[in-house]
């Protein structure tokens, strides 16, 4: 392990044993700017986890951020991230990274949150793939 990936390594935690989805998302972290890695890095409401489950029963329980920031700030990625076309995956991941960034609102001038979460993976190297637009 290099000395860059030990910085991420807690955010690593459950993906030892899931290539390529640890791969893909220590190549989005990678390519996040520093603020935002260490927004992730050191605030401890942050984590990355993989779903391990397909039920409902099984899914993880978080708590919902409050107005102030409070609250948990989880990332849930699926396994079926590992198995997809690259450019996907890691679209997917920048996505949803750019979601916990964000606190899930808006950026710039972007108000809806999808639209902002997609914006903020492009601005990171991450673009949504072309099947994929409307």
């Amino acid at each position: 392990m290099n000395k860059e990936t030990l910085v991420f390594a807690p955010l690593l935690d459950g993906f030892h044993e899931s290539e390529p989805l640890r791969y893909r998302l220590i190549t989005v972290l990678r390519a996040l700017p520093i603020e935002v890695q260490r927004d992730f890095i050191d605030d401890p409401r942050f984590r990355i986890i993989k779903l391990r489950r397909r039920t409902a029963a099984d899914a993880p329980l978080l708590a919902l951020p409050t107005a102030d920031g409070r609250g948990s700030r989880c990332v849930v990625l699926k396994p079926r991230l590992a198995d997809c076309s690259e450019s996907f995956g890691l679209y997917v991941i920048a996505h949803e990274l750019a979601h916990a960034f964000l606190h899930n609102g808006p950026w710039g001038e972007f108000t809806d949150r999808e639209e902002a979460a997609d914006a903020l993976a492009e601005s990171w190297g991450f673009p949504r793939p072309e099947h994929l637009m409307r």
